[in-house]
């Protein structure tokens, strides 16, 4: 396969997606394990500390640029896939079969990834622009990032959007997981199970942990 047919052709845009997708399944894994510091209640120590490491280290800045890469290529290969596959659907179907042949997330991952872009771009300019612009990007004193979580997550419709943005994640993540490993070729009767069974134990954990973080600070059980 040439690199051309990689971003064109649909057997391309389908292995992009799913190795991509992985990618990305296990930066949200670091990103979750980084912001539960929060929970060590100790006026946010811990997690300045690393986040302070993140932002200031080169070598995550580097795998930075790489995960930024992976993740506009993630999204645009699936924009061209979802107009791709709703171009061959325009006729319909004779019989709607509705969850009886996929799950409506299953037929829903456009609308769920756009919903995800939306709140990203939330996130980002909430936290990831201000506290970069703040280490080097631009001159500035770094902020105190725990700080900053506190403040934003005092506003109740900012908790409410960003529960939301983790529900469409759990959600997107029920079946880009599953689909991204059955993708690059995690798929044969020996493992399905087991791969659906970790699929959506972590389409449950990884957007639980993210939505409870904004929760706690709402709620005071963070200090």
């Amino acid at each position: 396969m040439t690199w051309k047919q990689v971003f064109t052709s649909s057997v391309g845009k389908k292995l992009t997606m799913g190795f991509t997708g992985i990618f990305l399944i296990l930066f949200l894994v670091i990103h979750a394990g980084l912001n539960a510091c929060i929970w060590a209640n100790d006026g946010g120590e811990m997690f300045n500390a690393g986040a302070h490491f993140m932002g200031s280290n080169w070598v995550p800045r580097i795998l930075e640029i790489g995960l930024f890469a992976g993740l506009l290529l993630h999204i645009i290969q699936g924009l061209m896939l979802e107009m791709s596959n709703r171009s061959k659907r325009a006729t319909g179907y004779a019989v709607a079969y509705g969850n009886g042949g996929s799950k409506w997330y299953s037929r829903s991952m456009g609308l769920l990834g756009t919903i995800i872009l939306l709140f990203l771009v939330l996130h980002l300019s909430d936290f990831w622009y201000p506290n970069r612009s703040s280490q080097g990007f631009l001159l500035g004193e770094e902020i105190n990032l725990f700080t900053k979580m506190q403040q934003e997550f005092s506003e109740l419709w900012v908790v409410i959007v960003y529960v939301l943005g983790c529900i469409s994640l759990g959600y997107h993540l029920a079946h880009g997981f599953q689909s991204a490993f059955r993708t690059v070729g995690v798929h044969n009767k020996r493992y399905n199970l087991m791969l659906m069974t970790l699929g959506y134990a972590y389409s449950i954990v990884i957007p639980l942990a993210f939505a409870m973080m904004p929760v706690s600070m709402y709620l005071g059980w963070v200090h």
